[in-house]
């Protein structure tokens, strides 16, 4: 049995909740647009070819800010061939995912999309084959009310109001030897730079996400981010984070305790950014955009004919990288929500990527059935029920040994604490394979009244670890009742089964 002992005080906050933190990513990759959120013919297809089952799953999903086009693809790409009549738009060859692009789907198609769905656009520009002028042009064409070149185009391709997109991301992993346009820090630093000041001359209120690092791992990590905020730092608003894990050797311990290592990571861009405005002298603050997330297999780009890469046949949306996600993968996805939610004093935004069918929490089949993966479910609930402000909690806590980061906490916790709905939600990991844990919550300054709800998404009775949500079998891992938990004297007790995560809502009074 583990254990562990929580504290929280009223008193003791992070930040406000920043609800950008619960974002996802459309990339022009695979299937997660075309037969993803858009399939014209398929039978639950609306008007506009956007497919109403996905868009429900969206909706109870939660995110609340999607980055579109790319990712890998942005770099290659011109906006332009996704804007006018779908008809005399031109098919173009995608150098990132070796694949056929349409343009049936387009910045116009996307921002009704994202309407419809409810979420805020965040808008990527090509900074790989492209530069100042092609951006520049862009946020005219979407943000300028009329009356100029590019504006007027927007309207009369059907767009009479502007579509007033904030969130802008300045190219995409330009650190990257694979990427479309790779870039020296220097390099980057300097157009992205100047990239931001044009777009602002047309728009002062757009906010600007710079790229950082394409993962922890890359050699430049650390001065990549120096050196680009070296050059930028006046005109940029977030700096990026992309991390991307998986369990490897079936060292399932390390895997669990991943967020380890989310959590080092982001303290370790927070200091560099630091530096930088300490260094330079700068008065405002730049946060961190940690807008590529999740749980990735990457043992290759899978095609339906050739797995583990991609085919060397040109085609449109082949299946790329459609991991199927388990009841592992689940908790360490909640871990990494937890350490986002802890960090959300700076990362003010996070994409998991991505949304539909690309290592997404959400699948579905060409003519058939979409569905929820398990790693939807603890993203739906914290981004239901994580509002109001972040509470800096108090842990002590049985240690499990790892191969890769020793000894580490056996529950993982977040919480949150909303005075408008007078609720506590409590998001909880059991990192423990084989032993139930059993955790202690006292309130400090709170008077709980009672438990509003408790559910927890562990291993299916008769199933291992490795269940998963398929076509088939599409509810067997979800979100069920807590049995084992209790509230009396202002102290909550509740024992949570072997690898699970649960959450924990209650209701409280200012004492």
């Amino acid at each position: 049995m583990t254990n562990a002992r929580i504290v929280i005080d009223r008193d003791f906050t992070i930040a406000d909740v920043p609800r950008r933190l619960f974002g996802s990513f459309v990339e022009h990759m695979g299937r997660c647009v075309y037969t993803g959120i858009f399939e014209p013919g398929h039978p639950q297809a609306d008007a506009r070819g956007f497919r109403t089952d996905v868009l429900q799953l969206v909706k109870e999903l939660g995110p609340t800010v999607i980055r579109y086009p790319g990712g890998n693809f942005v770099s290659g790409y011109l906006w332009e061939d996704g804007v006018g009549p779908v008809e005399d738009r031109p098919r173009r060859l995608d150098g990132a995912w070796h694949t056929i692009e349409t343009n049936a789907f387009g910045l116009h198609e996307f921002v009704d999309w994202a309407r419809t769905a409810e979420v805020e656009v965040m808008e990527a520009v090509n900074l790989g084959t492209r530069g100042v002028e092609e951006a520049r042009a862009l946020v005219e064409y979407a943000n300028h009310p009329g009356g100029t070149y590019w504006s007027d185009l927007r309207r009369k391709n059907g767009a009479a109001d502007p579509f007033d997109i904030k969130l802008w991301c300045l190219g995409n992993e330009l650190d990257g030897p694979w990427q479309i346009g790779h870039k020296t820090a220097h390099e980057y630093g300097r157009l992205a730079n100047e990239t931001a000041k044009a777009m602002r001359f047309v728009d002062p209120s757009i906010e600007l996400v710079a790229v950082g690092s394409s993962s922890r791992a890359m050699p430049t990590f650390g001065s990549w981010e120096h050196t680009v905020l070296t050059h930028a730092y006046d005109e940029v608003d977030y700096v990026s984070m992309h991390a991307y894990y998986q369990e490897s050797d079936g060292d399932a311990a390390s895997f669990l305790a991943e967020a380890v290592d989310m959590d080092s990571f982001i303290d370790g861009v927070i200091a560099t950014i630091d530096a930088v405005k300490a260094a330079g002298k700068h008065r405002k603050q730049v946060d961190i955009s940690f807008d590529e997330w999740n749980v990735w297999y990457q043992h290759g780009l899978d095609t339906d004919d050739q797995p583990h890469q991609v085919s060397k046949a040109w085609r449109e949306h082949p299946r790329l990288i459609e991991d199927t996600y388990n009841v592992t993968d689940a908790v360490v996805v909640g871990t990494f929500l937890h350490s986002l939610l802890r960090h959300g004093d700076r990362v003010r935004i996070a994409n998991q990527a991505q949304l539909v069918n690309v290592i997404a929490p959400i699948r579905s089949e060409e003519g058939g059935a979409a569905w929820r993966q398990s790693i939807f479910w603890p993203f739906a609930r914290m981004s239901q029920l994580a509002t109001g402000r972040i509470l800096r909690l108090a842990v002590e806590s049985s240690q499990l040994p790892t191969k890769k980061f020793g000894d580490v906490d056996a529950i993982d916790a977040a919480a949150t604490w909303d005075e408008e709905t007078g609720t506590v939600a409590l998001f909880l990991a059991n990192r423990s394979l084989d032993e139930s844990g059993d955790v202690t919550l006292d309130l400090h300054g709170l008077d709980a009244v009672r438990v509003r709800s408790a559910e927890v998404l562990t291993v299916p009775e008769g199933a291992d670890r490795f269940a998963a949500n398929v076509e088939q079998d599409q509810d067997r891992v979800g979100l069920v009742a807590l049995r084992d938990v209790a509230l009396a004297d202002g102290v909550l007790r509740a024992t949570l089964p072997p690898l699970s995560w649960a959450v924990v809502v209650l209701d409280v009074e200012r004492s």
